[in-house]
């Protein structure tokens, strides 16, 4: 890793763990597979329905590839980035032609990140820097294996889309799956919020990709208004029409997107953690599956409890039952799993 600073002064975040940005739904099920036993060697074999080394080709041929050549105010964004986020490798990123605003963090053995035109055109230099933060916190995180998983099991979903059982079996665990990588990103609207640290950068960029780059025309005021009309709901219908509206989709809203961070900010976490007070990589062996359980399920109830919206009361009232059981059921799951493992290792011998 290259031992160049930034450019302005920015706090390191030295060893800091992931667990540190992490929405609770999605650090949960982070800390409960970082826990399994021989859950790598699974993810080797899913790896295996896609060529990661075929796409990094594909991008190369194709595509820009950033550096001090190329580039070079953004190839020191991805540098300052990984410097902040005490990442091991400065990773790769790619500038691709496309005019849809994207970007995304591939691969799990050497990941990499690739930034459409249509993005990097929209955003100014702190904006940039915000994105780029919010991909190498992908990478941090790892969140590469769920969505190897999620590729997976879509492309297997179409072909037994015939099965009406199997598929609808595989439906589910994807709309799981969807959901999942919905709080996955913001998780990493606050890595990239931490990577940048310049909170106004962060809000811009997320109001641009809702309405385009005419930022003198918006509010951030009004913008977060319309979250908390769209969160507040009205009745069980628009309850209904807004989980339909969420079936496919990957991303979360944009309001949401900006109502979460501008939350994360106001209580406090964000400066907590550039003060120093955060959770460090080696202590992510020691983290509860059942703390974590209980701390997901809270956040949906905390989320439900914003909204008047009566189908929306219920869930809430069942979250806070769930997430008392939940907790203790993977409590008693994780206990389990590492006895096997000692016994496991008490058995075996040692070899080279």
């Amino acid at each position: 890793m290259s031992t160049n600073s930034p450019e302005r002064a920015r706090v390191r975040l030295e060893n800091i763990s992931s667990r540190a940005y992490e929405h609770p739904a999605d650090r949960g099920a982070l800390v409960a597979l970082r826990s399994l036993r021989g859950f790598d060697e699974v993810f080797k074999r899913l790896s295996g329905l896609f060529n990661e080394r075929a796409l990094r080709l594909m991008f190369l041929s194709s595509s820009v590839r950033v550096s001090e050549q190329q580039f070079p105010d953004v190839h020191n964004y991805v540098r300052d980035a990984a410097y902040v986020l005490d990442l091991d490798e400065v990773p790769e990123l790619y500038i691709q032609m496309n005019p849809k605003p994207n970007a995304m963090a591939i691969g799990s053995q050497k990941p990499f990140i690739v930034m459409t035109t249509g993005l990097f055109d929209l955003l100014d230099a702190e904006e940039q820097r915000f994105v780029v933060g919010h991909e190498v916190g992908h990478i941090l995180s790892g969140h590469a294996v769920y969505r190897t998983m999620l590729l997976a099991l879509i492309q297997l979903a179409a072909r037994v889309a015939w099965i009406p059982l199997g598929y609808i079996g595989l439906r589910a665990i994807v709309a799981a799956l969807e959901e999942w990588y919905r709080k996955s990103e913001l998780s990493c609207d606050r890595a990239g919020l931490l990577a940048g640290q310049d909170p106004e950068a962060a809000k811009r960029a997320l109001m641009k990709m809702a309405g385009g780059s005419r930022l003198a025309e918006m509010n951030p005021d009004a913008f977060l208004e319309q979250a908390k009309e769209y969160e507040r709901g009205g009745d069980a219908r628009d309850s209904l029409i807004k989980l339909v509206s969420l079936m496919g989709q990957t991303h979360p809203f944009a309001v949401i997107r900006m109502a979460e961070l501008d939350r994360w900010i106001k209580d406090g976490s964000y400066r907590r953690v550039i003060a120093g007070d955060y959770p460090r990589r080696d202590s992510d062996k020691d983290a509860s599956i059942g703390d974590e359980a209980r701390r997901a399920a809270n956040s949906y109830k905390e989320s439900w409890e914003r909204s008047d919206d009566p189908l929306l009361g219920t869930l809430r009232d069942v979250a806070g039952t769930a997430a008392s059981a939940g907790g203790k059921l993977f409590d008693t799951v994780a206990d389990r799993w590492k006895s096997a493992g000692r016994r496991d290792g008490n058995s075996s011998t040692s070899g080279s």
